[in-house]
Formats: structure tokens, C-alpha cells, sequence
């Protein structure tokens, strides 16, 4: 394990796994007490050496290490990598390309829907992690030995994990499967953090559209504090204070310590005033500005049988092409199949289509049908499917 404290070090570093097949990477990041995650420690492993990047040294520039993620030709291993991409993305509007994330390959490759690195490691390499170092402070320094050895094992594990489900994607040929999920871990829109969009985080019934145009307002003015200072969401306002803000919409500052979920004497205090301009600004919004909010639409009577019909096809379909049901389809899914002739869903689209999408429609149209033999379930043409 090699630890890299200065710039000089990190360039000759990156400089030298520019020319490695493939990295792993992983970080550790602390964001108990901010709104963006405070980036704590970088891992990167080549096929045959590890580092640790501090990026709280002194004086340490991490655009070497940014140009590597930029890089490419050199495949970017992570595990579970949104919320790493999301560190970058915030830090230097970097994403890394090209990348392999090996939960999604997992899953694609029929280990089950999220699996876990530990399992991984497990599974396809014999190892095993040892788990007491995960929700320690990252931020504070010095490290001791077994946080650093817990941090390396995060991408010396990796290595294995990732040849061996490449080497899987490319004997089944399903390694374009997996470059479409990476398609949206790679999408910026993925990591997009508008004040405009605050709003759909709160989970609360809508009586009308003003309302609605309040919440919209105040919601985006908390996030705007949070980003601006830097703190979570949380600590500026709770969500089910913007919730009673909305029902209730006070008019006057002296009016929010008549609100239960908002915190006794926030009307005094200096942020009082910028709500009450929130709510002004909600009020007096345009009508066709204010969002539409659907109320989901109920099943049409009788189709319960048919989505009973469409989740054994995806079981079978699923396990017939070992991958994780989950990521083929949701519930939510089937049933818009069953209600609509096209819906605008990912079972109908690329590899889903393909495996399964394509027949669910069918076996909507009577063109297929199930049956049992014995214990298990087959797929078969119907009279008006040969036709």
C-alpha cells in the first residue's frame, strides 16, 4: 500500500496507471454534518499495486487523478458508484469514462438485486472484509493502521471481482447490457441538484395548487440555504415543517410559531423574513408555471390477473437468463404493460426488451401463454402467435 500526500506524487502515480488495462477505485467520505459529501480519501488499484490518496494533505492538487478518471483508455472499476461519481461530478465536474460498475454486473450476471461487495468478495474471491472500520470518522487524522488497510481492501478485492465478471459479460455477451446502465451513472442529469426540483423530495398530499406553488417555493429556498452553507437539509428546516408551510401558508413571520413541526422562536430568527418571501413568491406564481401533479392512475377493473401473469414471466424469464428480476422490471412496470398498448418504460426498452419486454407484450396479446409441466413453468405459443 502506497499512501500519496503531494501533488508531484499523485501526478507520477496517475501518470503511471494511465497505462494499466483498468483501475479500481473507491473513496470514503463523511456527510453527517454538510449537504455535500466532504471528500475524506481516494483508493486506486492496477492490476498490480494499491494507493491511498489523501486529499486533506496540505497543499495536494487532485487534477492528476481527475485527468486519469477522464482518461480513456483506462476502464474505471468501482462498486456501487453513484455516490462516488457524485463526489466528482461536485468536485470537478469530472465522470469517469469509461466505467465498470460490478453491482450492476453482479446483478446483471445473476447474483441477486444489490448484492453487496461483501458478498462479492465472498463469492468470487475467498476473502472477506473486515466490516469494523466502515462508519468510522474518515476526517480525522491520523488514520490508524486498520482504517488504511480497510480502505486498500476496498479496491485490492476489486481487482478479482472485476475480471471475473468481465470475463462472465463476455462469455454470456452481455457486457452491452451492462454499458447501458452505464449510460445513466454516466448522465450528469443523475447528479443534478436543482432548487427548482426541491420540491418532489416531500412526500405530502397536495389540497390545491397554491399550496403546491408554496412548497415549491420554500422547498427550493431551503435547498438553496443547504448548498449555499453548506449544511443538510435537515438542519436548515425539516420536511414536514415545508409540509405544514404549504398546508398552512403563513402570512406573517409571527405566524410560523403557530405551526407544530416548525421549531418555537424561528420567527425571530434571521432567516424568518427570506421564508416569508418564499411564500409570497409561491402565492403569487403564475398558474402556468405551478407543477402538475398526477394522482397515479388506478388499474383498469380486472387487469389484477394479468400483472399476477406478467410477474411469473419475469421470474421465468429471469432465471432462465440469470440476472437479478429487479433490474429487468418493477411491479410498477408490469402494470403499466398491462394497462397500455406501448408504455414508456425500461422492460420495453434495449437489453430489457429483449429478454423479456418483448414477450410480456405477446403474452398480452394471446401470441404466448404459460404452462406447468411437473414443477416447472413452460412458455409456450399459442395458435394465434404461429400465425
Amino acid at each position: 500500500m502506497n499512501i500519496i500526500t503531494n501533488t508531484d506524487a499523485l501526478a507520477a502515480t496517475c501518470a503511471r496507471l494511465a497505462d494499466a488495462g483498468y483501475v479500481t477505485v473507491d473513496t470514503e467520505f463523511m456527510r453527517d454534518s454538510t449537504f455535500w459529501p466532504k471528500l475524506c480519501l481516494i483508493q486506486l488499484a492496477s492490476p498490480g499495486e494499491a494507493f491511498i490518496v489523501d486529499p486533506q494533505a496540505p497543499g495536494i492538487d487532485l487534477a492528476p487523478f481527475y485527468e486519469l478518471m477522464r482518461n480513456k483508455q483506462v476502464v474505471k472499476v468501482f462498486h456501487a458508484a453513484r455516490q462516488d461519481i457524485e463526489i466528482f461530478w461536485h468536485e470537478a465536474e469530472t465522470i469517469p469514462d469509461p466505467l465498470f460498475d460490478t453491482q450492476v454486473a453482479a446483478m446483471v450476471c445473476g447474483f441477486g438485486e444489490s448484492v453487496g461487495y461483501e458478498t462479492l468478495v465472498r463469492k468470487l474471491t475467498g476473502g472477506s472484509v473486515d466490516k469494523s472500520s466502515r462508519f468510522t470518522d474518515w476526517s480525522r487524522r491520523p488514520l490508524s493502521d486498520k482504517q488504511l488497510q480497510y480502505a486498500c481492501g476496498d479496491v485490492t478485492h476489486l481487482r478479482k471481482i472485476y475480471e471475473v465478471l468481465a470475463r462472465r459479460l463476455t462469455q454470456t455477451g452481455r457486457a452491452r447490457w451492462v454499458a447501458e446502465e452505464m449510460a445513466i451513472l454516466q448522465d450528469p442529469e443523475t447528479y443534478a441538484q436543482r432548487p427548482e426540483d426541491a420540491w418532489k423530495r416531500i412526500k405530502m398530499r397536495f389540497k390545491g395548487q397554491r399550496g403546491l406553488a408554496v412548497l415549491v417555493e420554500i422547498a427550493a429556498w431551503r435547498e438553496r440555504q443547504a448548498q449555499e452553507r453548506d449544511l443538510p437539509r435537515s438542519r436548515i428546516l425539516k420536511d414536514d415543517a415545508l409540509a405544514e408551510i404549504a398546508t398552512q401558508i403563513p402570512r406573517v413571520p409571527e405566524d410560523l410559531d403557530r405551526l407544530r413541526a416548525v421549531p418555537k422562536g424561528f420567527a425571530n430568527s434571521r432567516t424568518a423574513a427570506s421564508i416569508m418571501e418564499a411564500v409570497e413568491r409561491g402565492l403569487s406564481m403564475p398558474e402556468d408555471r405551478i407543477p402538475v401533479v398526477k394522482d397515479s392512475e388506478p388499474l383498469p377493473p380486472g387487469i389484477g390477473p394479468l400483472v399476477e401473469l406478467l410477474k411469473v414471466l419475469l421470474s421465468l424469464r429471469s432465471e432462465e437468463h440469470e440476472v437479478a428480476q429487479k433490474l429487468v422490471a418493477r411491479t410498477s412496470d408490469l402494470e403499466l404493460i398491462a394497462a397500455h398498448d406501448e408504455p414508456d418504460v425500461p422492460a420495453l426498452k434495449g437489453w430489457r426488451r429483449e429478454i423479456f419486454g418483448a414477450d410480456a407484450q405477446r403474452l398480452k396479446r394471446g401470441e404466448l401463454a404459460l404452462s406447468a409441466r411437473g414443477k416447472k413453468i413452460l412458455l409456450l405459443e399459442t395458435a394465434k402467435g404461429a400465425r
